[in-house]
């Protein structure tokens, strides 16, 4: 098998395992809390063994990161349990049009026309997510979810910033200050059950850790525009497993944001790719 088929191959693996969150987050008792602290324990545990002397490596950058990815891994559990699944990961993918605001601002690059039409797109996107807030009385579930794509920005923004062998150490400590913030509910929650250490087993082990290990081994043979185009199977599948596993129906404007959201990043991507030919 060629090394770019393997890197795709392993890259639609990583988003399609990185799309079963919002089931099992679903599917779980345990208040979002519990889950996190529970998750954060068993991918800490995972990325020690597979990573070893990566997870110690410091810098400034890296607990900035790190505090960012916390931020990501909370908003987007809280908000999952607080509204639909597809409100959550669709809001969270709104932090891509936050990357292309900031990244020339951060980084002197130009802006484009490109993306600054994306971002625009994006936000009426995420606009018809606040109408149905308004409308459905969705309470907090909407505005924590819009935080989560703020979190995602800044977690991206920070890694890029940063040297890649802080990035692991980054998702490590992360977890553990999940870990200090969630341990409360951890504590107070009654025992999980086999079934259920089984499922936050695979949130911690296979949905963060062996997908960030399949997308990173993916990300070393195809380029970054086919990448970036692969990964948008986990916005479009995260809500699917839940419909099929939990029976939770997005709002038909939910949906259409959602699809306004994730069409204008797979143009956006498509038309960089062609400029580049």
């Amino acid at each position: 098998m060629e090394q770019r088929t393997k890197g795709i191959l392993s890259t639609v693996l990583a988003a399609l395992v990185w799309s079963t969150a919002g089931l099992f987050i679903k599917l779980l008792p345990q208040d979002a809390f519990a889950i996190l602290c529970y998750r954060a324990i068993y991918t800490m545990g995972f990325f020690f063994i597979l990573f070893r002397k990566e997870v110690f490596r410091f810098n400034k950058q890296m607990w900035i990161n790190a505090i960012f990815y916390a931020g990501l891994l909370i908003t987007f559990v809280v908000a999952t349990k607080l509204t639909t699944a597809a409100n959550a990961i669709f809001l969270q993918y709104t932090g891509a049009a936050y990357i292309l605001l900031l990244e020339p601002l951060i980084f002197k690059t130009k802006y484009t026309k490109i993306n600054i039409l994306t971002a625009i797109v994006c936000f009426l996107g995420m606009g018809l997510f606040l109408q149905e807030g308004l409308v459905n009385s969705a309470g907090w579930g909407i505005p924590v979810a819009a935080l989560s794509g703020l979190c995602f920005a800044g977690f991206f923004l920070g890694q890029k910033s940063n040297a890649k062998e802080y990035h692991v150490a980054a998702i490590f400590w992360g977890n553990l200050l999940v870990i200090a913030v969630s341990f409360s509910s951890f504590w107070d929650a009654p025992p999980a059950t086999i079934n259920e250490h089984g499922m936050l087993a695979f949130l911690g082990i296979i949905q963060i850790g062996v997908g960030y290990a399949l997308f990173t081994y993916g990300l070393q043979r195809v380029s970054a525009t086919e990448s970036s185009l692969i990964t948008m199977l986990e916005p479009l599948f995260n809500p699917i497993w839940v419909v099929i596993g939990f029976g939770e129906l997005p709002s038909l404007i939910s949906a259409i944001g959602g699809a306004v959201i994730i069409m204008a990043l797979i143009v956006r991507l498509l038309v960089m790719e062609r400029q580049k030919s």
